[in-house]
């Protein structure tokens, strides 16, 4: 089966070990999955670089049933020395080989010239840094062939020498490399609430045209003195005020491929199917609003 090199706008979930077979049984017309499979599946590219073996069986397998978007965490586009070289080489080697209909990575660093950390460190709003990761953006997509989306993050703190606010720097290196907004509508919650800013304000900001795809997923809360944390854990049920949110933006942007991110204490494949259920009657019902205005400007 081939597949456009487009995602549906529907909800989509990630792909995890634990829900290949079901993942699998879900497509067949005798399970009473079936009704309720995904649009589409996401994955972390890194865990495929090996050359072979069962996770690649499993892949092929997926990619013959499911579009497919790849969602880097390893390519350090914030780190000082650029992209980390041999990334690209497997992500474009894996690419090559499975053809997905979406490349993205991160608004980040999380690598040096002698050490990678398990996270995805913010980056200062300078112009110096817009520079940096405009270039390195285009390395990236000169070397795929694609354009790609790059993800907001997760902020704890605010950088003290910030030159711009996050929808200004992401609008700029959109326009100036010709990337997309992979849209984290969770990390707006979260930043949002640990910075004190407001996140329908944060949301109102963003250009809707930039965006081509949006992560709906849950974060943990930390009591501190000073007050509340949220910490972008993805190991729970989207909050409430992110779905009001993911409403908010798809009743004006309209509907877009949506992911439901959960990768810490994965629960079973129906609950990640419920909270798409959720993200499609939303998508839907959007989508169904646009039908009467899409049949007046054609009559």
């Amino acid at each position: 089966m081939t597949f456009p090199q487009t995602l549906p706008p529907l909800a989509g979930i990630g792909l995890k070990p634990q829900h290949y077979a079901d993942l699998l049984r879900s497509v067949s017309a005798s399970s009473s999955l079936a009704a309720a499979a995904p649009a589409w599946l996401e994955l972390h590219p890194q865990n495929y670089f090996g050359a072979g073996g069962p996770p690649h069986r499993w892949l092929a397998a997926m990619a013959e049933h499911f579009p497919l978007s790849f969602h880097s965490v390893g390519l350090s586009l914030g780190s000082a020395e650029g992209v980390i070289a041999d990334q690209l080489e497997r992500l474009a080697g894996l690419c090559e080989r499975y053809d997905p209909a979406m490349v993205s990575d991160h608004l980040s660093w999380s690598g040096s010239a002698s050490n990678l950390f398990p996270d995805l460190l913010p980056v200062p709003y300078t112009a110096e840094t817009l520079a940096h990761f405009v270039r390195q953006v285009g390395q990236v997509q000169d070397r795929l062939g694609r354009r790609i989306l790059i993800e907001n993050p997760s902020r704890y703190l605010a950088f003290a020498g910030d030159e711009m606010d996050e929808a200004t720097f992401i609008a700029e290196l959109c326009r100036s490399s010709g990337c997309g907004l992979l849209l984290d509508i969770n990390n707006i919650e979260v930043s949002a609430t640990n910075l004190g800013l407001d996140p329908f304000e944060m949301l109102a900001a963003i250009d809707p045209a930039l965006v081509g795809e949006i992560h709906l997923a849950g974060h943990a809360h930390e009591q501190l003195d000073e007050g509340t944390l949220l910490i972008d854990d993805h190991g729970s049920a989207v909050s409430n005020l992110t779905w009001a949110l993911f409403a908010r933006f798809i009743g004006k942007a309209g509907p877009r491929p949506t992911l439901i991110e959960w990768d810490t204490d994965v629960p079973d494949l129906a609950v990640l199917l419920g909270e798409a259920a959720k993200a499609d009657a939303i998508l839907l019902d959007h989508q169904n609003a646009a039908l009467p205005e899409m049949a007046d400007a054609c009559a």
